[in-house]
């Protein structure tokens, strides 16, 4: 417990020197744990207008950006001095889960409550179009016979999001030598599908939205979609569950509030976020950034959010990124 509190202080003075102090006044606050620009900045600011615009927040939403360890300095200024403010909700994403899952964060993913994801980037799992796989099980198949001829990749590094995805899953497949299968990172998904199209690369992992035009175009073919449902934009995509695969890999978007609020305030901000959720102006504002509306909200999204984390987990320790 010293320990934990000893890097939360830490943390702390970081942010605060960097950042200056919490704001005195008791209007909403939504803190993107990031610099301007990206998706934790996107939420706030999308979903904080959004809050204004409706009335459900008194005046507007202040948008304070604090960068620092993958939202690890936010979550340890929440945890130390905001831990029971009704009026604060901060950004976060499925980026955020992982890194609490490999240990990156300086207190447990219970120190927040999670009240909701609203959208989400949808992850796939491609191949060149002249490719002999033309189905999950046709993939599982090749890399149970000889995974270090199935060379992977996408725009994460080892132990990241886009690899995580596709070895939860081979896990789903049955293949359990996950730290065999080849994975190669690239700066972006659409650097690693046009590696593939010239033949250095069998597959990639990244999310939908990085690599669209290339769908559209026909020079690659998507072996699964990695969501509940068909992408609107492309139903003849086939999910991985469709397929027996009972895997998602959404690069969610979504909110925490402090883990001291009561339940009441907790509610309350759930019920808050499934109005912006029904919106026309979210729904607009999700899908003009390339986000497939979702919601979870509640105890769902809370279940959901600790689910992720244990697989997530046990995914980074069976290929050493943990002990």
């Amino acid at each position: 417990m010293k320990k934990t509190n000893g890097l939360i202080a830490a943390s702390v003075l970081a942010a605060g020197v960097m950042l200056g102090s919490a704001p005195v006044s008791a209007a909403t606050e939504c803190i993107a744990p990031s610099n301007p620009g990206g998706g934790w900045d996107f939420t706030c600011r999308s979903i904080g207008r959004i809050l204004g615009d409706l009335g459900l927040v008194d005046g507007t939403v202040q948008v304070t950006n604090k960068a620092g360890g993958v939202g690890a300095v936010t979550f340890a200024y929440v945890a130390a001095e905001r831990n029971d403010d009704p009026d604060l909700i901060v950004a976060t994403s499925t980026v955020g889960i992982t890194q609490i899952a490999q240990g990156r964060y300086p207190a447990p993913l219970e120190t927040m409550r999670y009240a909701a994801m609203l959208g989400a980037d949808v992850g796939v799992i491609a191949v060149d179009d002249e490719s002999p796989l033309q189905s999950i099980d046709d993939l599982m198949a090749a890399i149970k016979a000889d995974p270090s001829a199935v060379v992977t990749a996408g725009s994460s590094s080892a132990g990241g999001w886009d690899h995580i995805r596709l070895l939860l899953l081979a896990q789903a497949g049955g293949f359990e030598d996950l730290k065999a299968l080849r994975w190669v990172q690239f700066d972006g998904g659409s650097d690693a599908v046009t590696q593939m199209m010239g033949g250095q690369i069998d597959v990639v992992s990244t999310d939908l939205g990085e690599i669209a035009g290339f769908v559209e175009s026909g020079d690659i073919r998507i072996l699964a979609a990695l969501s509940d449902d068909p992408i609107p934009a492309f139903p003849d995509i086939p999910t991985a569950k469709s397929q027996g695969y009972d895997v998602t890999g959404y690069n969610w978007r979504g909110l925490y509030i402090p883990g001291g609020v009561s339940d009441e305030t907790y509610d309350g901000w759930v019920e808050r976020l499934k109005t912006v959720y029904d919106s026309a102006e979210w729904q607009d504002a999700a899908t003009g950034s390339g986000l497939v509306p979702i919601w979870r909200g509640g105890s769902e999204f809370e279940a959901y959010v600790r689910e992720q984390e244990k697989a997530m987990a046990d995914v980074s320790r069976n290929i050493g990124i943990i002990e």
